[in-house]
């Protein structure tokens, strides 16, 4: 891999200066990607701590899995950009070289690997918080991304094609620990419940309504994922049945990081992420 990008060939000011209707689509590939990216970040803090050697290796290629499908959606918002501006941004750019008010991934995905009465974000992985996120995250998308197979965007189709495949994969995983921990031991089954109570509120900002969304269903590339909720809880709640949890109570909170105000743990997050390509800027390997 090699890369001569550097934070001066970075610069948002010409697409932020265009009206929505020409920028939904590039804006909307760039919220996708950045949720896959940072949720497949997340997931590669267990690469060789996994709780057991297969679901180390599980969860190592979940987070593949989620990077290539950021990698993709990155390389046509580059393209996409380049219609708009005449420069075509390569997918490092916008991984490394973007601010945390950059980036508009759900909150969600950001989060540590456990509850808030656990402490810094030091505080040891809780298997229960990545596997109920996963989970949540992976009912979502097994809905969204065959909706967009059908989007007016050729290259946005293809891609929602293969992550299709994928997203079901990742559902169903999470989805048999979900039913394994919450039907297992007291112990299992309190902490999978704390993590669905500490997760839940998220879930607000997923399916809240926004301009870009709105505008992005009007021209026919994408949906409201607020169209998708019935479907989404439907897969939730037999899994929770199953699995002998229940659904806490609903909540007002709703989080910000798909408007790019995010949660404290998102500056770590990106250092440890873009730490390599800012030290060493224009280096190849």
């Amino acid at each position: 891999m090699s890369s001569s990008i550097t934070a001066d060939t970075v610069d948002d000011s010409a697409v932020a200066r265009l009206p929505l209707a020409r920028t939904a689509a590039l804006q909307y590939v760039l919220r996708l990607a950045d949720n896959a990216l940072i949720l497949g970040q997340r997931n590669a803090e267990w690469c060789g701590h996994g709780p057991a050697l297969e679901e180390d290796i599980a969860l190592t290629n979940i987070s593949l899995d989620l990077i290539g499908q950021a990698r993709l959606l990155y390389s046509h918002a580059g393209a996409l950009e380049g219609q708009l501006t005449g420069r075509v941004r390569h997918e490092d750019e916008y991984a490394y070289w973007r601010s945390e008010r950059e980036f508009h991934n759900w909150t969600l995905l950001e989060l540590p690997h456990h509850g808030p009465l656990a402490g810094t974000a030091r505080a040891d992985r809780d298997y229960a918080v990545t596997i109920m996120r996963n989970f949540l995250y992976g009912a979502l998308m097994a809905e969204l991304w065959p909706v967009l197979e059908r989007s007016n965007d050729a290259e946005l189709a293809a891609i929602a094609a293969k992550s299709s495949k994928e997203a079901r994969y990742h559902l169903q995983h999470a989805a048999g620990w979900v039913v394994r921990l919450g039907d297992g031991t007291e112990a299992s089954h309190l902490r999978m419940q704390q993590a669905l109570d500490h997760l839940m509120p998220y879930m607000n900002e997923c399916f809240g309504a926004d301009p870009l969304e709105q505008e992005i269903a009007r021209q026919g590339i994408g949906v409201q994922t607020a169209d998708l909720r019935g479907a989404w809880e439907a897969t939730v709640q037999a899994t929770l049945d199953e699995a002998t949890l229940r659904l806490p109570a609903r909540s007002a909170f709703v989080s910000t990081g798909k408007h790019g105000v995010h949660s404290e743990h998102m500056s770590y997050l990106l250092a440890e992420l873009q730490g390599l390509a800012r030290a060493h800027p224009g280096a190849q390997w």
